[in-house]
């Protein structure tokens, strides 16, 4: 993997964490030039990277294939070499992106003692990731609305994996179906992380851990359980 395209303790970065005109990415002309594949990739970042923070600023609608290109540093021609179009662009940042952050989840879930500190512990990775780099958490969970059909197909897929979380979730009381449950709860995290970033306070996302957790387990457990399980953690980060 390109070291550029990690984080120092070796975890991926998501797009939007640099600019597309990152210095340390340009690339030199010359018998010294990089291999095409590599070039090919490097620009393909720088693409995903200008992608983010251009769609971030002006919306989806609003951005052009000329204003990404301007923010990567990468020529029109580039850009369909790479992609089909703005759509195309998109939803490649946007699956990118969101498997880090499964990834990132995930990893903090397998990292955990039980079930219930691995829910805590996922979102709080889930939390940070995002507030780190608003421009791709307006990118993923505000503009995805814009991008139409091809969108909503990527959201509801998006949403589909989450629910590996709660393979391990006890079976409700009353014969409710424990699928219908985790959609609930799910769908409520995810309503109440666009509530966030769309009122453009993506930094205050970690604040939600306290209430996220002890939703996503009170569903399950009961609030006095979950409460329990929780233990100091439902009054703080």
């Amino acid at each position: 993997m390109d070291l550029n395209t990690v984080r120092s303790d070796g975890t991926p970065l998501l797009p939007g964490a640099r600019t597309g005109r990152d210095p340390a990415r340009s690339i030199k002309r010359g018998p010294s030039r990089l291999p095409p594949d590599v070039v090919a990739a490097t620009q393909r970042e720088r693409l995903l990277d200008g992608l983010v923070h251009t769609v971030a600023e002006h919306g989806y609608q609003r951005a052009t294939v000329s204003d990404i290109c301007h923010a990567a540093g990468v020529t029109r021609p580039v850009f369909y070499e790479l992609f089909s179009g703005k759509e195309d662009a998109f939803l490649a940042a946007h699956r990118h992106g969101t498997g880090v952050v499964i990834r990132r989840m995930a990893a903090a879930f397998a990292a955990a003692p039980d079930w219930c500190s691995g829910i805590r512990e996922a979102l709080r990775a889930m939390l940070y990731l995002l507030a780190g780099v608003p421009a791709f958490a307006t990118m993923a969970v505000i503009e995805i609305d814009a991008v139409g059909p091809a969108g909503r197909r990527e959201r509801d897929q998006l949403l589909t994996r989450f629910r590996a979380f709660f393979a391990e979730v006890p079976q409700p009381p009353g014969g409710v179906p424990v699928e219908a449950l985790v959609d609930a709860v799910v769908g409520g995290v995810y309503s109440a992380l666009h509530r966030r970033i769309d009122a453009d306070r993506t930094d205050e996302l970690p604040d939600l851990l306290p209430a996220l957790s002890l939703f996503c387990l009170a569903t399950f457990l009961g609030p006095a359980e979950a409460a329990r399980r929780l233990g100091g953690a439902v009054g703080g980060r």
